[in-house]
């Protein structure tokens, strides 16, 4: 089986990409490494992967890449490459978001269109695309409503997905991830910074008074809902994947300095815009359809993001933005 994996040096890709090659699948990696953060951390996410004979490392961008080539004898694609952030997809910066998030996911399905070896073409979307929710649990029948510029162009990917799904017949999946965090978590994003905050003793920047609430999902069981849904014939359409547990950000900040030892000096600012109060995901269709169901809590998982950054903090310390 060979599978390519966009997006392949970051923090889900370059995970993904370990467990496809534990399933002696044959991987191609494509990123174009963005300067959106540190190179430093994206080559230090691919060392185990270069020492690995079936895995091919593609330094691209995938607007100015002949895909086809790439794409022709792909049993799956993966396509996780994207601009992340809500925060940063407002003002002059969104058009980096429209040619990332939407203008690559259309190209790399008019690639996919034609190939006679492609069994699922699996997309990396967001819960974002939902904005603020009230409910318990959303389920994927939510009429979507992105609280974000960011949120609208990963839920255009999913409606392009669909498109190519209905036109042309493309095996498409779009899996909704839910706040997604563990080991090599982007140092952009609140559990790094609050962990190298602990153990450096710097202050951590909370936005909001903390009371906001996310379905936290460890990147293990992202990759695993990944390849479930890849190897599912039944698996089509779009799908949640969370994490289990809705827990508040002042939870979680309790959480962390248990496991650090440490007293975490908080910086309070006010809430960004973008920013939604809750996410909380009904994942029942996923586990129904390709048998997922989320593994690992939130006091495992934060242990284990842990560990890696004590072991990496030398670099982690030098671009954590606080």
């Amino acid at each position: 089986m060979k599978a390519l994996v966009t997006g392949c040096a970051g923090f889900i890709g370059s995970q993904l990409c370990e467990k496809l090659m534990a399933d002696k699948m044959e991987v191609t990696g494509i990123d174009c490494m963005t300067d959106y953060y540190a190179r430093e951390i994206k080559l230090n996410n691919l060392e185990t992967l270069k020492r690995e004979a079936k895995f091919s490392f593609i330094e691209a961008d995938i607007m100015k890449t002949d895909l086809a080539a790439l794409t022709e004898d792909r049993d799956f694609i993966f396509h996780l490459a994207a601009q992340p952030g809500v925060r940063g997809s407002w003002g002059e910066n969104f058009s980096l978001y429209v040619v990332n998030n939407i203008l690559s996911t259309q190209k790399l399905l008019e690639a996919a269109k034609v190939s006679r070896s492609l069994k699922k073409f699996i997309y990396a979307s967001s819960s974002s695309v939902y904005g603020q929710i009230k409910e318990e649990a959303v389920s994927e029948a939510r009429i979507t409503a992105p609280h974000s510029p960011y949120g609208a162009t990963k839920l255009a990917g999913e409606n392009l997905c669909g498109l190519y799904t209905a036109n042309f017949g493309t095996p498409t999946v779009s899996l909704r991830l839910f706040t997604v965090y563990g080991p090599r978590q982007r140092p952009d994003m609140a559990f790094a910074k609050l962990i190298v905050a602990a153990l450096t003793g710097r202050s951590f920047p909370l936005f909001g008074d903390g009371k906001q609430e996310r379905d936290f999902t460890y990147v293990g069981d992202v990759t695993e809902a990944m390849v479930l849904a890849a190897k599912s014939a039944d698996a089509g359409g779009i799908f949640n994947v969370g994490g289990g547990h809705v827990v508040s950000m002042q939870e979680v900040i309790r959480i962390a300095g248990e496991i650090t030892g440490k007293k975490i000096q908080i910086d309070s600012r006010r809430t960004e815009k973008g920013d939604v109060f809750r996410t909380s995901a009904d994942c029942s269709r996923a586990k129904r359809i390709f048998g997922f169901s989320p593994g690992v809590d939130i006091n495992t998982g934060l242990e284990m993001q842990a560990e890696f950054l004590k072991k990496n903090l030398d670099l982690y310390r030098r671009f954590i933005p606080i």
